[in-house]
């Protein structure tokens, strides 16, 4: 009787486990990028991937920015299961939390994707950000992030000496803060006024966005002598999922999910810097326009100036403090401070 149990028992849990492997899920995930960007492209081609990895089982519908809820308020749709997922700038949600400035966005600790992915995959960033996410009902699953954004400039600028005095664009908060710490003086714009404030000299410089979308909208007709490869701006780009969906998978799913968020973040690092080298070059052929790339002595300067700024939000909540402690601890360990 005991061993007739046993085998009923066993065949029970092997159906089960079989069941729970074969479970299907279809889950919405809205993006932070508008439809018809570079990124929100790789992001659908990252759907398709994972649906091509999971036999079809595991079925992301990706939406753009603002079709479900607005940008900033991802986080919570997510946990609440109103969205399945998302793909975001982390730093969206620095109004819940200051520790999300700083895992989201610290300001010049990052000038390449492959930087920023180190510090989660063996900085204990990925750990970190779970702890702080779980209370929101949301799992972090990988990072990701585009190149690091240009600076177009009408001015040379090859060092932080050559900052001070400089009028330029930059969004409140740490990046503003930052910029004015290195000797510039930063003003708020809209990115949709950036061409005209540069044309008329309002402002010399501007904290903008990637070389090839600063191309795209012609800013290097007026500012010819940007700033490429950035070291000041290199937003996380982070994939998560509802927590209570990640937690009913099975390990081979999550497996499947987190390799695909690693092919991800291969990918679009890999697009985005290819887009930026391609006007690279193109610009190299212009004899109106000189590209200044800083040194890595001048990155560490800078990245110096903006530790304190990362130090005053570590301040503002004790989830703050614990990135702060992590971060400088990595970029120490890798000689980055």
């Amino acid at each position: 009787m005991l061993k007739r149990l046993a085998i009923t028992i066993a065949a029970f849990t092997a159906l089960t486990a079989a069941g729970h492997a074969q479970e299907s899920y279809a889950l919405k995930f809205q993006s932070s990028d508008n439809s018809g960007t570079a990124a929100f492209e790789v992001q659908n081609a990252w759907a398709d991937h994972l649906r091509e990895m999971s036999d079809g089982r595991i079925d992301v519908e990706m939406l753009p920015a603002g079709s479900i809820v607005e940008y900033n308020e991802t986080l919570d749709a997510v946990g609440a299961g109103i969205l399945g997922g998302q793909i975001t700038d982390s730093s969206y949600f620095t109004g819940k939390d200051p520790a999300f400035a700083l895992i989201g966005n610290p300001v010049g600790a990052y000038s390449s994707p492959e930087e920023l992915r180190a510090f989660f995959d063996r900085g204990g960033g990925s750990e970190l950000y779970n702890e702080i996410l779980e209370p929101y009902g949301v799992h972090f699953v990988g990072a990701a992030a585009q190149t690091a954004e240009a600076i177009p400039s009408k001015v040379p600028i090859d060092s932080v000496e050559d900052l001070k005095g400089v009028k330029m664009r930059a969004p409140e908060g740490m990046v503003q803060s930052a910029f004015a710490a290195a000797g510039a003086s930063p003003v708020n714009l809209p990115q949709s006024e950036v061409f005209t404030a540069l044309d008329k000299g309002v402002i010399s410089a501007a904290d903008a966005t990637t070389l090839a979308t600063n191309d795209s909208m012609g800013l290097h007709d007026v500012a010819k002598n940007p700033i490429w490869p950035g070291f000041h701006s290199l937003p996380l780009n982070e994939v998560s999922i509802n927590k209570r969906t990640w937690d009913g998978m099975s390990e081979a799913d999550r497996k499947t999910f987190t390799d695909s968020v690693t092919w991800y973040a291969d990918e679009l690092a890999k697009r985005i810097k290819a887009r930026d080298q391609e006007v690279a070059d193109k610009l190299a052929q212009r004899e109106d326009v000189t590209v200044h790339s800083w040194s890595e002595e001048e990155k560490k300067k800078f990245r110096q100036i903006a530790q304190d700024q990362w130090a005053e939000y570590a301040g503002r909540s004790e989830s703050a403090q614990k990135v702060y402690d992590k971060l400088t601890a990595f970029l120490k360990s890798e000689g980055k401070l």
